[in-house]
């Protein structure tokens, strides 16, 4: 349930970034529920593999940029997440780095967000 809650929020987090020009979805209504679900999947799983991995082998341009790279990070895995997506023939498109850039800043501040407003009964000790 938690991780079917997860998905639904980075789908709406998704969905909110293609009002952004540079990223935009196509097809019928239900056509783009499925996209962006199946995205919001994709998405999920770049995140929890590669970018572990990508803070381990670039922790000293984390620390001498003092985070800043990760926004570079973020919005290249967020490309990363609109090429599969094409390349998987969802109606997802991602247009370059900056709207990949914003893309990946608003995904996380509307997924934070949500987050809030969505408790996590799993995490409550009763």
């Amino acid at each position: 349930m938690r991780i079917l809650i997860k998905i639904i929020v980075n789908a709406v987090a998704l969905w909110v970034a293609t009002l952004l020009p540079g990223i935009w979805l196509t097809g019928s209504t239900w056509q783009k529920i499925g996209s962006l679900l199946a995205v919001a999947v994709i998405f999920g799983v770049i995140n929890a593999v590669l970018k572990p991995i990508i803070k381990v082998i670039g922790c000293g341009l984390y620390i001498l940029t003092l985070g800043l790279i990760s926004l570079v990070v973020n919005a290249l895995l967020f490309l990363l997440t609109g090429y599969l997506a094409d390349k998987l023939s969802l109606s997802f498109h991602v247009d370059g780095f900056w709207a990949g850039f914003w893309g990946a800043l608003i995904v996380a501040i509307v997924s934070f967000l949500l987050h809030l407003l969505i408790p996590d009964r799993l995490d409550e000790k009763q």
